[in-house]
């Protein structure tokens, strides 16, 4: 418990079974349980994830029969911590580019109450030079274009994973329509502002250590374009009918 908060992390991995074990070590002792969800990886993730239970009860392992995606293997780690009583639900990557010491400030507006879902802003940290050139630029441009159709112009770092949600407002979100890839965090977001979310942004620091990135630019303009357009086709039907609705 934290704040008499029943606190689960999520830890979407696909071919990590490299750095997952350094995630896990590195789990904080308040948090009550540890979802992982192995999302179809072709090596030994489910394996290491099985024996790093083994030394910590707290850790339960979700298994994804094929490569959904990032989105998806968050949604159904959302619905597992759920069933099992969480209050709040965070999410952290399986690839050791999280702070650990971070998550308390990540889980407090939730679990205090003034926040439904908590985003972490890499960008806004004294260590942002960190980050590559290319990505800080790519981060700060798609955090504009995502607030703009979302209507919500404060968006700092619309990419950023570190994130902490409500189980109610879990509950709100039509998670089997989430996009399940890459651009998850854009559609989560804009799904999340149609539902007057309330969303705070504490600061984390962005760490960069001996990963290697899979991402490739060229293969997610395409599909967060289209997330956005979608997004703001939404906004518009929605406000279509809440005008029919007036009149």
């Amino acid at each position: 418990m934290w704040r008499r908060a029943k606190v689960a992390v999520v830890v979407p991995a696909y071919r990590e079974q490299r750095l997952l074990p350094r995630t896990l070590e590195g789990m904080p002792e308040f948090v009550d349980q540890v979802v992982v969800v192995d999302d179809g990886s072709p090596d030994d993730t489910h394996a290491v994830a099985r024996k790093c239970a083994k030394t910590d009860n707290r850790i339960d392992v979700v298994r994804l029969g094929f490569n959904y995606g990032v989105g998806r293997a968050i949604c159904e780690g959302y619905r597992r911590a759920v069933q099992d009583g969480a209050d709040v639900v965070a999410v952290m990557a399986a690839d050791a580019q999280m702070d650990p010491d971070d998550l308390p400030g990540v889980l407090a507006p939730v679990v205090g109450g003034w926040a439904d879902y908590s985003k972490g802003n890499r960008l806004a940290h004294p260590e942002a030079q960190q980050m590559p050139p290319l990505r800080r630029l790519g981060t700060a441009g798609l955090a504009w274009m995502t607030g703009v159709v979302a209507g919500r112009m404060e968006i700092c770092d619309s990419q950023c994973g570190y994130t902490a949600i409500s189980a109610e407002m879990i509950d709100r979100l039509p998670l089997e329509d989430i996009y399940p890839r890459y651009g998850y965090p854009n559609d989560m977001l804009l799904r999340l502002a149609m539902r007057g979310a309330r969303i705070a942004q504490p600061v984390v620091r962005p760490v960069y250590g001996d990963e290697i990135s899979g991402l490739k630019i060229g293969a997610v303009v395409g599909p967060i374009a289209g997330i956005l357009l979608r997004g703001a086709l939404r906004r518009w039907v929605d406000g279509q009918t809440m005008t029919s609705d007036e009149l």
